[in-house]
């Protein structure tokens, strides 16, 4: 089973995933670290991406999925995922992924990506981002987190969810 934590950017996704991760024992992939230069280029001059920039990124990330799927391994990602569309391309790399939406108002957000200091994202793209992220479908395995809450409550919400899905997986 694969899980993929999205939401906009600030919206805590990677903070939650890692911590899943590392309390399980499961490969973690950041997805932003398989961007080419290029996009990191162009997200960090404000220049939001294009479907054309996502597409060969999408591709590497369900390519890490199968890898992993292929050796029998379960997974946690943090991806950003906006559109039903990208999430199709990562849902197709193998059978059992499911999502994690960590999502938030806008101003909530925006405190927390003010306060970032070690991420090539500018605030100004949150609108964008805002603007393209399109929520799980009814018919789209996962789960919504609401981000006001504190990254010791996500994580526990997100660590049970999990570890129903893997558990019943083994059963």
């Amino acid at each position: 089973m694969h899980f993929v934590f999205m939401g906009v950017s600030g919206s805590g996704k990677t903070s939650v995933a890692e911590r899943i991760a590392a309390r399980l024992g499961l490969p973690f992939a950041e997805a932003d670290t398989f961007h080419p230069e290029a996009n990191i280029t162009k997200m960090s001059a404000g220049v939001p991406l294009t479907d054309e920039d996502r597409w060969p990124w999408l591709a590497e990330l369900a390519d890490w999925i199968a890898a992993h799927e292929a050796l029998g391994e379960s997974t946690v990602m943090a991806c950003s995922a906006l559109r039903r569309s990208y999430r199709d391309v990562l849902r197709g790399a193998a059978p059992g992924v499911y999502f994690v939406h960590m999502h938030g108002t806008e101003d909530v957000i925006w405190k927390r990506i003010e306060a970032r200091t070690d991420h090539f994202m500018p605030p100004a793209l949150l609108r964008s981002q805002l603007e393209t992220l399109e929520r799980l479908g009814p018919d789209e395995e996962g789960l919504e987190l609401d981000v006001r809450a504190d990254l010791d409550t996500l994580s526990g919400r997100a660590l049970e969810y999990v570890s129903e899905r893997l558990g019943a997986a083994r059963a």
